[in-house]
C-alpha cells in the first residue's frame, strides 16, 4: 500500500519563520501510528534543526514533487510553487489582504490547491488547528514588557531571547508588578493564550463588571468576550449568531474599559463590516487612559477593530509609538504617545513551544481528515484548486481579478 508522503517545506518568507508544523519526534511517531511517510527539504532557519530530524530517521531531500501535501506554516513566494500541489500553510488572503494578491493569482494560475489552516474548523465553525495560544501568550508578555519600559518601571527579557515558557514564569515569580488594569479580549484560544500567561504571572482576575466599576490597589486583568462589548444599535442583547451574519447593526461599548485600562490586548477575531472598538477621536479624549495596546489581532489600519495599528511590528523590534493628536508614528516612549505592539508572528518568539502545540493539533484533529478519501472539514478550507477558486470563497473573484 503506497503511504500518504507529506514534505515539510523550508519557509522562505523574509524574514524567516523558524516554526515548524510538526516537530521531529511527533514526525517519527506520526510514521509510526498512521499510513504516512514525512520527509522534509533542508533549512538554517527552523528551530528544530536539519540534525533533530534527522536524529529521528527523517528524510532530508529537496525534492519534493512527488509529495501528496506541502506544509508550511507562512505565506510562501510565488515563484516557489510548484504546480498541480496541495499545500496548507497561512495564506492570509481571506480578508483580501492586498500585499497576498500576486500570490493567491500565481496559485490559480499553476493550478495549485490552497488549503489554509485558519479556515479548517468543525461544522460548528470552531478552530480546529491554529498558533493562536501562543500568539496570545507572547502577546501578553509582550504588552506586560511594553507597559514597564513605557513607564520605567521594569525591564523584563524579550520572549524570543528566553529558551521557553518555563523561563518566563521563573522571571514572573522575582517581578513585583504595579497596581494596573489590563484588559484582554475575544472569544478564541488568542485571548484564552493571553489570560493564561497574566494567570501564569501572578495577576488576578477579575470580572468585567467588576473591572469597569471598581479600584483596585494590586495589578489585575478581565477578560471581556464579545457578549460584554457588543450589542445592537436598535436595543437588545448580542446575539451570536445574529452577530456574524449582521455585524453592521452591532455597536461596540467600549467606553467604560478605556476609562480603566491600562494595557489593552486586542485578540478579537474582528469583521471588517462590524463596529470598531473606539475612534481616533476617543484615543484624544482626556479620559481614554490606555498607555499600551497589543494589537494580537494586527489588522492594519483603516481596516482595523484598533486605529493605531498602522503597520505591524517585528521581533526585536517590537515596539512603536503612535501619536494619536495627529494619528501617525512617532518615536517610542514620546511624550503624549502610546505604545503598539502588533508583531504578526507572535508564536515565533517561542518557537518550539508553539510548533510543539500546533503539531500535536495536526496529529489529533487535521491529519486524520486529510486521509479521509472526501472530508468536508478540509474541502470548506480550499480556498483555491485546479486553477479555480473553492466553493466558499467566490467572495474573492474581484480580489484576484
Amino acid at each position: 500500500m503506497k503511504k500518504f508522503k507529506i514534505g515539510l517545506i523550508r519557509e522562505e518568507k523574509s524574514p524567516a519563520d523558524s516554526r515548524v508544523p510538526i516537530t521531529p519526534i511527533q514526525a517519527k511517531q506520526l510514521m509510526e501510528d498512521f499510513p504516512v511517510e514525512i520527509v522534509v527539504e533542508p533549512s538554517p532557519d527552523r528551530c528544530y534543526k536539519d540534525e533533530e530530524y534527522a536524529a529521528m530517521g527523517i528524510n532530508l531531500t529537496s525534492q519534493l514533487k512527488d509529495c501528496d501535501v506541502l506544509m508550511g506554516v507562512k505565506e510562501i513566494p510565488k515563484e516557489k510553487f510548484i504546480e498541480g500541489k496541495q499545500y496548507y500553510f497561512f495564506s492570509h488572503t481571506i480578508k483580501k489582504q492586498p500585499y497576498n494578491k500576486e500570490m493567491l493569482q500565481k496559485i490559480l494560475q499553476k493550478k495549485v490547491t490552497l488549503v489554509d489552516y485558519e479556515c479548517l474548523r468543525t461544522m460548528k465553525g470552531q478552530r480546529i488547528i491554529g498558533f493562536g495560544r501562543y500568539a496570545g501568550i507572547v502577546g501578553a508578555h509582550n504588552a506586560l514588557r511594553a507597559y514597564g519600559l513605557h513607564h520605567k518601571l521594569f525591564d523584563l527579557k524579550a520572549a524570543h531571547d528566553a529558551r521557553d515558557l518555563n523561563e518566563l514564569k521563573g522571571i514572573y515569580q522575582e517581578t513585583d508588578w504595579p497596581t494596573m488594569k489590563i484588559l484582554s479580549t475575544g472569544n478564541g484560544k488568542v485571548a484564552h493564550g493571553a489570560s493564561e500567561l497574566l494567570r501564569l504571572a501572578g495577576i488576578r482576575e477579575v470580572s468585567p463588571e467588576a473591572y469597569k466599576t471598581e479600584a483596585f490597589d494590586e495589578a489585575v486583568f478581565a477578560h471581556s468576550f464579545y457578549k460584554d462589548m457588543y450589542a445592537p444599535k436598535e436595543g437588545g442583547d448580542y446575539n451570536r449568531d445574529n452577530y456574524y451574519t449582521n455585524p453592521a447593526t452591532y455597536e461596540c461599548n467600549f467606553e467604560k474599559y478605556y476609562q480603566t485600562t491600562d494595557i489593552f490586548i486586542n485578540g478579537i477575531y474582528w469583521e471588517p463590516a462590524g463596529p470598531k472598538y473606539f475612534s481616533l477621536e476617543e484615543m484624544n479624549q482626556a479620559d481614554f487612559k490606555i498607555s499600551v495596546i497589543a494589537d494580537v489581532t494586527c489588522d492594519i489600519a483603516p481596516e482595523s477593530s484598533v486605529p493605531s495599528t498602522l503597520r505591524p511590528t517585528k521581533i526585536g523590534d517590537d515596539l512603536m509609538g503612535f501619536d494619536p493628536k495627529t494619528g501617525k508614528e512617532v518615536p517610542k516612549f514620546s511624550v503624549g504617545s502610546i505604545t503598539l505592539m502588533s508583531v504578526d508572528n507572535l508564536p515565533n518568539e517561542l518557537p518550539r513551544d508553539a510548533s510543539q502545540s500546533f503539531g500535536e493539533s495536526i496529529r489529533t484533529a487535521l491529519l486524520p481528515e486529510m486521509l479521509k478519501e472526501n472530508s468536508e472539514v478540509i474541502a470548506r478550507a480550499t480556498i483555491a484548486t485546479n486553477g479555480q477558486l473553492g466553493e466558499h470563497y467566490q467572495y474573492l473573484k474581484d480580489y484576484i481579478a
